[in-house]
């Protein structure tokens, strides 16, 4: 599993992903850490299959007693159905979720992990000294979604929303933003179903001052894609794809 340091300064941002080992049908995902001194937040802990090479990933970076807080997004399997095996790894740690989908999420296993359930508003988490802002992504692509956002750091953890399907020795970042998007057009089309949700979502996200945006699945964009990318989505019919 790569690992990409994609911000360092008073705390750290890396991205994990690329598992060439990962069975065929297993779908590539992007899993992130917020390190701070002390402590380290997970983010997308992503599936069972993956939770090994996580686990072995992550622990380069912070001691198990020290991975205090996770994050999920949304429900799907690919971002927390890992939750049962970190629940029996951590002895001390909070999951920051969705409150609409506790029901669900606690399917995966979640005896041990306290539920600290975000209310549709978003919110704040804070780590140590680190405050990041909790971003409403509702229907981009589930009914009731997240994205994190870091004003220090300006980088903002957009779930499903950038995502595109690769090999996993692509680039970690958008090189060619004209050939990137045509990796990207079914996918939103189809799995984004609200253009009404697409352009709440843009309007909010223009307001904050990004450096990098970090998706679930396949590259990041930083600089001027980041604007590129906004652009092309809100201009892209979403919901249509068959």
């Amino acid at each position: 599993m790569k690992m990409t340091k994609i911000y360092e300064g008073a705390h750290q941002w890396v991205m994990f992903g690329r598992d060439e080992n990962k069975p065929d049908n297993i779908i590539d995902s992007n899993q992130y850490i917020v390190r701070t001194a002390n402590k380290c937040l997970l983010l997308e802990p992503g599936g069972t299959e993956l939770f090994a090479p996580m686990m072995a990933a992550v622990l380069h970076h912070a001691p198990v007693d020290q991975i205090t807080d996770l994050f999920a997004s949304h429900q799907d399997p690919d971002v927390i159905s890992s939750l049962g095996l970190w629940d029996q790894a951590l002895s001390n740690a909070k999951l920051h979720a969705p409150a609409l989908w506790e029901g669900y999420i606690r399917n995966f296993g979640c005896e041990s992990i306290e539920y600290v359930p975000i209310p549709d508003n978003g919110e704040t988490i804070k780590i140590e000294s680190v405050e990041l802002q909790i971003i409403p992504a509702h229907y981009l692509h589930s009914p009731c979604n997240f994205h994190v956002y870091d004003p220090q750091a300006k980088i903002l953890m957009c779930g499903s929303v950038g995502s595109a399907f690769e090999a996993a020795n692509a680039p970690v970042f958008v090189e060619r933003f004209d050939v990137h998007v045509e990796k990207m057009r079914a996918y939103h089309q189809r799995m984004m179903p609200s253009n009404q949700a697409k352009r709440a979502w843009i309007d909010r996200v223009r307001n904050l001052d990004i450096d990098i945006l970090a998706p679930q699945h396949g590259r990041m964009f930083k600089g001027d894609d980041v604007k590129r990318f906004l652009d092309w989505f809100d201009s892209l019919q979403v919901g249509t794809g068959v």
